[in-house]
């Protein structure tokens, strides 16, 4: 995959050059899943199909407004009730190599988990190779600060003439503990920097979790998971600060459900799934919070963009 495919920088929207299929088991079911990435026409965006359930109640748009719960993971539905979870990671990585437009289709209510990150899923997407398409990308471009949450635990966005993203966590745990830290997306640095971190969990807490009925399909190959002050992991971390890169992974792959790519800064403190929802929300219940663009107006300044935006709602 070419460095312009990784960084998003092209102006024209992106999709698959060709089908790829993956199998493996949901983390909270623990169920097998057989999942297909294939192109899509321009202007399609992310929209999941259930292959398991009839034609008429199969097709999941990937928006913001069609999450229905974020309980450890993320979970979109349609209209008749078919909802399919744990997208987060799949979101992420269309998100870090610039994937527009895709079709997805898998036969059970949950992506694959693979080894708990994202790279897997990049892998899929650079085998299957990456075709620019005929039409302009739009963006979002966050106008003013936005934040939900609480003195302890917030998300916010705010007007960046890039996209980055920091977070910072505290764990009583000593494996984890206080990390902190911030990526600019762009020039490949999700694969970099993002995409092999894992989702992580702390041993005490598996059994309450699978009475709920999550974490079925949990495992040391596809979580860290923490015991004490001990990650149990052979091996041990990927990164230093592999918690803190995975609740970025995280809010990337949530955010990237705005349906299209946010230009501005994104920063979590302690945060989680449903923020990163509410967040999103709370930017478009205010038209003033933000606008589209495209590609070729990222450089506009604050005024500008709310020009544009007055100009479009008028």
């Amino acid at each position: 995959m070419s460095e312009q495919s990784q960084s998003n920088e092209t102006k024209f929207q992106q999709t698959l050059k060709s089908p790829i299929n993956c199998t493996g088991i949901g983390l909270h079911s623990g169920s097998k899943v057989s999942m297909r990435l294939m192109p899509s026409d321009a202007n399609t965006g992310i929209v999941f199909v259930r292959t398991d359930q009839p034609a008429d109640r199969a097709t999941i748009r990937a928006d913001w407004d069609r999450v229905t719960d974020t309980k450890l993971c993320t979970v979109i539905a349609n209209d008749a009730g078919v909802s399919v979870g744990t997208i987060e990671h799949l979101m992420a990585a269309l998100r870090g190599c610039g994937i527009d437009n895709a079709v997805i289709e898998l036969n059970g209510p949950e992506a694959p988990i693979m080894d708990g990150s994202s790279a897997p899923f990049v892998f899929l997407i650079e085998c299957a190779g990456i075709r620019q398409q005929e039409k302009p990308r739009r963006l979002i471009k966050v106008l003013k600060q936005v934040t939900v949450g609480d003195q302890t635990r917030f998300a916010s966005l705010s007007p960046s003439p890039v996209t980055g993203f920091s977070f910072e966590i505290d764990f009583a745990s000593a494996a984890v503990a206080r990390q902190e830290t911030y990526v600019k997306l762009g020039s490949g640095t999700f694969k970099a920097e993002l995409a092999r971190a894992r989702t992580f969990g702390f041993l005490h807490e598996v059994d309450q979790m699978r009475k709920l009925g999550l974490a079925r399909g949990g495992s040391l190959d596809n979580a860290i998971v923490i015991s004490g002050d001990k990650v149990l992991n052979e091996g041990g971390l990927r990164y230093t600060d592999e918690f803190v890169r995975h609740k970025i992974l995280d809010s990337i792959g949530d955010l990237y459900l705005a349906g299209a790519p946010i230009v501005g800064h994104f920063h979590g403190c302690r945060s989680g799934h449903a923020l990163n929802n509410q967040l999103l929300h709370a930017m478009f219940a205010d038209q003033t919070a933000w606008c589209y663009v495209d590609a070729d107006d990222v450089g506009a300044t604050p005024a500008e963009w709310a020009r544009e935006k007055i100009a479009a709602v008028a």
